[in-house]
This record gives C-alpha cells, structure tokens and sequence, in this order.
C-alpha cells in the first residue's frame, strides 16, 4: 500500500528543551525527517545560555505516524519533550462558531428599539404581512444544518453529539465562504417521521435547510418529504454537493481526452446517497452509459436486495467491480478504500479518467496509477484535483435565499455545476487542474448567479 501523505489533519505542536548549542536543533529536525513528518514552522519560545525551548509544529499522515514522530524526537539525546499538542483538538476545544450581535446595546434607546416595547410594533407588522419576516429578521440569511449523526463522514453512524463538530465546521463554511449564518440542528433522533416534524417546527426561523450526514435510503425520503411539506430550500448537501461538483469536474476531464459524456461508460462505485446523486445528475446532464456497483458488484436485475433507489440503475447483467470497469471510460468513486486496483484500471479504455473521492483514504492511491490514467481526483486537499462540496453548497444557498427560492432543483443543480467548470480557463486546463480552488473569490459570486437565474427561468424565485 502506498503510504499517505502527512496532512495537517494530523498536525502537532511539539514543545520541546534543547541545549543552546549548534547543532542540536539539526538532529531534533533529521530525526522528524527520518520518520516522514513534514516539518513546519519552528519558534523559539525562550532562550538562557544554558537551554532554548522551542515549538515545533509536524504534519503527520495519521495518529499511529503522529506517535511515532514524537518518539523519534525523544529519542534524541540532551532534547527532552516538553508537552505535545495535537493541533486539530486545540482547534475544536471550546467549539468553532459563536453568536455575535450585529448592533450594539449601549444605551436605554437601544434596548427598548431592540426588545420591548419597541419590538412589539415589529412583531405585529410580521404577523400582519407574514412575508415581512424576511426583510425584519435573520430569516432572510440563516439555514438550518441538520444531521441525526446516522452516517457522519466516512465513519458510521456516530449519533447526534459525535456529528456537532462535522456541523459546526459547516457553519464556518456557510459564513466563510458565503456570508451566510447557518446553526448545527443535531436531532437525537434516527426516525424520519420525528426528523421531518421537527424540522417542520423549527422551519420559521430559517430561510433553508441543509441536510447533512443522514444515512441511505432514509435520506432519501427524508429530503423528499420535506421538500413537498416546505416553501423554503432543502438540500441534502451529501447527495446533491458532491453530484454538483462531480459533473463540473468530469465536463473538464472530458475536454482533456476528448470524449463526450453523452458517448462515454461510466462505473459509479458506491451505491449510496452520493452514488446515487451523482449518477442522476450525470443523467440529467446527458449521461446513457452508467453501471453502478455496490459492495455485492454490479446492481444488476436480478439482485433480490435492491431498493428503490438502486432499482433505478439496475442493469441486466450482473458482475464484479473488475467486470463492470472492462473498456469503461471513467470511474468514479464515493465507497471504501482500496477497492480499486491498478490492474482494473489497466482494464479500462484509453485515458481513463478516475475520481476516487472515498475519504480519508481514496479507492486508489493516485501514486500507484499515476501514468495510466488522464486524469485522477480524489476528496482530499493534499493532491491535485479535489472534488469538495465547498465548491457548491455556500453559492448554491446564497443564491437560493437571495432569489427567495422556494425549492432546489436538477435545474439548478446543472447551472450550478456548469458555472463552476466554466470558471476553469481553457488556457489553465489540464490533468491536474479541472476544477477550481475553494479558496477561488469568483465561485460563490459565480454559482449564485447561475443558480438565481435557473430559479427565475423556473419560475420558483420570489424576488
């Protein structure tokens, strides 16, 4: 197995004793690098004649090879350790968001215009004009994060407090990326019914609900239930994010080879929510050709564990993975580590093109397929070609609430994922660049637009 990437996912701050002498930091740092840490900033903290105290700060690749850093350190002679801190806990300690007041309260005419009495007049004209809510509240820019914690990330189903810090860094984004001020709704519950009441009752307060980390199939009617019952947005961001980004990802790839999605095979690897979201968007957007597989292989017709949402896709021919990729021209991934081999990849047409997008660890290393593909992409922010939801739920959102659109829909969803691939230049396109930056201004600005005008061409918008 190749080895992975130190990532500050895994990130330390090693205080540490050394010697004042010259020469000791060097042997602190050849050991790091002997044991594959990526060494970063270094401070001095203080400094007599005798001794200097430093913080270190390493990348390490996971828990085990973070360990194994700071005992390759305490292995040095004359350097003693201090303390350690792993920097991704410091981070969370406390939580990551809080509520801020947007006037302040400074005298008695501030706070008799901001609560009573002076609310009360405010309070009346809302429920005299119900539409006035959004122009007098923070209706008009909060969204709902809401999770039952059933399936958080890639690691199971972790309940409802075990998702807060998956909903709170979602919070960030919301505001980080789109001014949007979204709160973690973590429901200690796993029934649909009491979900989609609940979050019915609590839907006056927001102007969107964005779904997150609910398990297969339940989502499913999760969303669509909630969806039917609401007049504001609801999108589930683990579906209909990645199939955004997915699409605008592969529109680009295919510029690069040559192909047209409309002739192309396709094998969807994974046959959950993303899996499922994304080989419907890929329809909607042209697709003809798509095998998905699931833990069992293909999803064939003749499969007497099939669901609803996987009957849809189900073929007449069953099979493996290995079976299903034969002169396929793209895969993509959104299931286990390690499930897809060079050897299948070989198998494939040519100038494959791979999205393994499992998180942490992709379906395959890109290290090991390297010069046999045309283009690979993964999930994960220290290689090439990061396939992230960031890249569409913030714009996606800003644009809904701006428009006040009542739902989100497939429409919206392809202008949404032809807007982000646009902003990929012609001259700036190639295997390691098909998608852009989170961190690229012009993506929000650019989906929304995209998104506002889908809305209005529908006739959904109500501004």
């Amino acid at each position: 197995m190749v080895q992975l990437t130190p990532n500050s996912s895994y990130s330390l701050t090693i205080r540490l004793q050394l010697p004042n002498r010259a020469g000791t930091l060097a042997k602190v740092t050849q050991a790091i690098a002997e044991v594959r840490g990526n060494l970063g900033t270094i401070h001095l903290i203080d400094q007599t004649r005798a001794y200097t105290t430093r913080e270190i700060t390493v990348d390490a690749a996971s828990t085990e090879h973070a360990e194994q850093i700071v005992q390759a350190v305490r292995a040095v002679q004359e350097v003693k350790v201090l303390n350690v801190f792993d920097r991704t806990f410091n981070l969370h300690r406390g939580g990551k968001i809080t509520m801020e007041n947007k006037i302040a309260l400074k005298t008695q005419g501030d706070l008799a215009m901001a609560y009573t009495p002076g609310v009360g007049r405010v309070c009346m004209e809302i429920a005299n004009h119900p539409a006035e809510v959004y122009n007098f509240t923070i209706k008009q820019n909060t969204v709902a994060i809401v999770t039952d914690g059933s399936a958080v990330l890639g690691l199971g189903n972790l309940g409802p407090a075990g998702a807060l810090p998956v909903m709170e860094g979602k919070a960030m984004l919301f505001k980080a990326f789109a001014e949007i001020d979204a709160f973690p709704i973590c429901l200690d519950t796993q029934n649909a019914d009491e979900i989609v009441e609940t979050v019915k009752n609590i839907a006056p307060v927001f102007g969107g609900v964005n779904l997150e980390d609910i398990s297969a199939p339940r989502c499913f009617e999760i969303e669509a239930r909630l969806r039917k019952e609401l007049e504001i947005p609801v999108f589930h961001d683990d579906q209909h994010g990645t199939a955004i980004v997915s699409l605008a990802a592969l529109i680009n790839a295919l510029k690069l080879v040559d192909k047209s999605l409309e002739n192309i095979r396709i094998v969807m690897n994974g046959a959950g929510a993303a899996g499922v979201a994304i080989a419907r968007l890929l329809q909607t957007a042209g697709a003809k050709y798509i095998t998905m597989c699931d833990s069992r292989g293909i999803v064939s017709e003749d499969r007497p564990d099939l669901n609803e949402q996987k009957r849809e896709f189900a073929v007449e021919k069953g099979g493996t993975l290995a079976d299903a990729l034969q002169g396929t021209d793209v895969f993509i991934g959104v299931s286990v580590p390690g499930v897809l081999t060079p050897e299948m990849v070989r198998s494939m047409a040519k100038d494959p093109i791979i999205f393994a997008m499992a998180n942490p660890i992709p379906e395959i290393q890109p290290e090991e397929v390297i010069d046999d593909v045309a283009v690979i992409a993964t999930g994960r922010s220290d290689y090439p070609n990061q396939i992230n939801n960031v890249l569409a739920f913030p714009g996606i959102f800003r644009g809904a609430l701006d428009c006040r659109a009542r739902e989100i829909t497939p429409s919206m969803y392809l202008s949404a994922a032809k807007a982000i691939a646009a902003l990929v230049k012609p001259s700036d396109l190639d295997r390691e660049n098909i998608i852009p930056s989170v961190f690229d201004d012009r993506v929000v600005t650019a989906v929304s637009a995209a998104v506002q005008q889908a809305a209005r061409q529908e006739g959904i918008a109500r501004v």
